[in-house]
């Protein structure tokens, strides 16, 4: 059986697609003031901020659980869809080229994208590190403070 966790975290992958919409629309009451490049660079800040904070509100309010490892797997999880989702919508549904999805890669270029995959890959685990959800003991750190 798949663990809450990873079913509600999948679901909450889905709802990224939202911000990511969002994000991708903005880029139009900036873009004409800021160039190219730092356009791409503003844009992966901004939804490297909302990544985390929905990640956040997610683990605050859904009440799932998990050990450390389970967060770092769900990590993992997203940035695999994303890569995936990335390519092959970006190949196969818009036309971009191979070689156009892969320049978003080159951070010799001034190309960030990278800081949004990893700020994907690392939000479960941080996120609950930062909120106390159970550790892999079962000791969650509310729980704790409230035994003192």
């Amino acid at each position: 059986m798949i663990p809450k966790l990873y079913l509600y975290s999948f679901g909450v992958w889905v709802l990224f697609i939202i911000p990511a919409i969002l994000n991708a629309i903005s880029i139009g009451l900036y873009a004409p003031y800021t160039g190219e490049l730092l356009t791409h660079q503003i844009s992966s800040v901004i939804f490297c901020m909302v990544i985390f904070a929905v990640t956040y509100v997610f683990l605050k309010y859904s009440n799932v659980s998990g050990t450390s490892m389970q967060f770092i797997y769900v990590g993992l999880m997203w940035l695999r869809l994303t890569v995936s989702f990335e390519f092959l919508f970006g190949h196969f549904v818009m036309g971009y080229s191979w070689q156009r999805l892969l320049y978003d890669y080159n951070i010799f270029e001034g190309r960030v994208w990278l800081l949004v995959l990893v700020v994907t890959a690392t939000s479960p685990w941080l996120a609950n590190r930062i909120l106390g959800v159970p550790t892999d003991r079962g000791i969650t750190m509310k729980s704790a403070r409230s035994m003192l």
